[in-house]
């Protein structure tokens, strides 16, 4: 596998995460039947996704892509969906985030 591929498959294990954080708020709990099987799918998806984007890409770098992505995904996701105020620190501190993650990646180290 390419280098390239194994940061695709980091972006669609970000997604599957993001999505799956976003199913976790919508089974209330894992009291809702459908939204919970979804999540624990999204979920796993994401795991195995992850597990091979290390195949080429440091672990190091590769959790904190996944971790930074999922919290950037959740943050947007929770105003966009749910109504979650955006205030200048929950901004702040995801782009903190972000900002590592872009650093880790600048440094050549990938």
């Amino acid at each position: 596998m390419a280098p390239s591929m194994a940061w695709l498959f980091l972006l669609a294990a970000g997604l599957a995460e993001v999505v799956g954080t976003i199913l976790l708020k919508y089974s209330q709990g894992f009291s809702r039947p459908l939204p919970t099987v979804f999540c624990l799918v999204f979920m796993i998806g994401s795991l195995g996704l992850l597990g091979l984007g290390t195949r080429h890409v440091p672990i190091s770098v590769a959790y904190i892509f996944w971790t930074g992505f999922g919290a950037f995904g959740a943050v947007v996701g929770g105003a966009v969906l749910f109504g979650e105020p955006l205030t200048a620190a929950r901004i702040g501190c995801t782009m903190l985030v972000v900002g590592g993650v872009i650093g880790l990646y600048m440094t050549g180290d990938v």
